[in-house]
């Protein structure tokens, strides 16, 4: 009997405080039309930043005459995937992907592993000249020579009109490991004297301990490396001139769109032009659609699963400066 009176008790209690909770929290007219125009501008602001790939897309998929007519801006119409396909038949295009790929994982790996290991030793304040070498590191951030001595530099390393172009200079990047460096000093150093009580070495450590730990800040240097990697021409434009089955993929976008621009002005200033380039130029608009949706379909796929690294790993990396 005790208990039910206990519990009609507490039901009583918990409908008094729902009533307080509700008068005192009630919704106010101003603030519905402030969540009203929140929602709306951040609505027409997500469209704002979705439709330019919404329209590259349905013009990929949609009949080629329509998408030459400028026909396609909100529907699609004549749906197929012919212009996906015949990408592979296009000169180098699936070399440039390759190249592309492949400095995108290789470049972004040691980077990530490098900058997690130099992030590493900067904390060790045993470690020989550190404050020298964490400045020394700070400073190339904050200067730079130009585009002509790096070339210059880049020329004289024996770096250019090879692969290793795309990988030797970004291995080490100093906000990288500024970021890594900040994280890994929020972790309890605890930890790490347990370990070397054991006998355990720096390497070790950092193997079965800050790398495991480390997780979330390096996915997020990781997403910046492999962003940058993948769109990045200007060191393919400028170092790879002797070597064309080096080009990356954007490089090989920026040829087809100087190529399809070339040809509209000449059109456009009454030159000379025959059929057959007219058509070559006419199908470069569909081809130009297709390459930049390819171009930017692997970031949209891979970054929802780094997202919450990214996050978490920012957040924590900026609790110690």
């Amino acid at each position: 009997m005790a208990k039910t009176a206990q519990e009609k008790a507490d039901l009583k209690a918990e409908r008094i405080y729902e009533k307080t909770h509700k008068k005192r929290y009630r919704t106010r007219p101003g603030d519905v039309v402030f969540n009203v125009l929140n929602y709306l501008v951040f609505t027409l602001f997500t469209i704002a930043c979705i439709f330019p790939f919404y329209y590259l897309f349905i013009n990929t998929i949609s009949d080629n005459d329509l998408v030459i007519k400028g026909l396609i801006n909100f529907v699609p119409k004549g749906i197929h995937l012919d212009n996906y396909k015949s990408l592979l038949n296009v000169s180098d295009l699936s070399n440039a992907f390759i190249v592309s790929i492949s400095r995108t994982i290789l470049g972004t790996a040691l980077m990530v592993a490098a900058s997690g290991f130099v992030g590493y030793l900067v904390t060790k304040q045993e470690m020989w000249g550190r404050k020298f070498w964490y400045r020394f590191l700070i400073i190339t951030m904050y200067f730079n020579a130009g585009l002509i001595p790096w070339f210059l530099n880049m020329q004289m390393l024996g770096l250019t009109n090879t692969f290793w172009a795309y990988i030797v200079p970004g291995i080490v990047a100093p906000y990288n490991i500024i970021l890594v460096k900040t994280y890994i000093e929020s972790i309890p150093g605890e930890l790490e004297e347990s370990a070397e009580m054991d006998g355990a070495t720096y390497m070790t450590v950092f193997r079965k301990i800050i790398w495991p730990l480390s997780k979330p800040i390096l996915a997020t240097i990781a997403i910046f490396g492999a962003v940058g990697h993948w769109n990045s021409f200007t060191d393919s434009l400028i170092l790879m001139q002797s070597a064309p089955n080096l080009y990356t993929l954007q490089h090989r976008l920026y040829i087809y769109l100087n190529q399809a621009s070339n040809l509209s002005a000449l059109m456009e200033s009454g030159g000379q032009v025959s059929e057959s380039v007219i058509k070559s130029a006419l199908s470069g608009k569909v081809i130009k659609y297709t390459i930049s949706m390819v171009t930017v379909i692997p970031i949209l796929v891979v970054y929802p699963f780094m997202q919450r690294y990214f996050e978490k790993g920012i957040m924590l990396g900026a609790v110690k400066g």
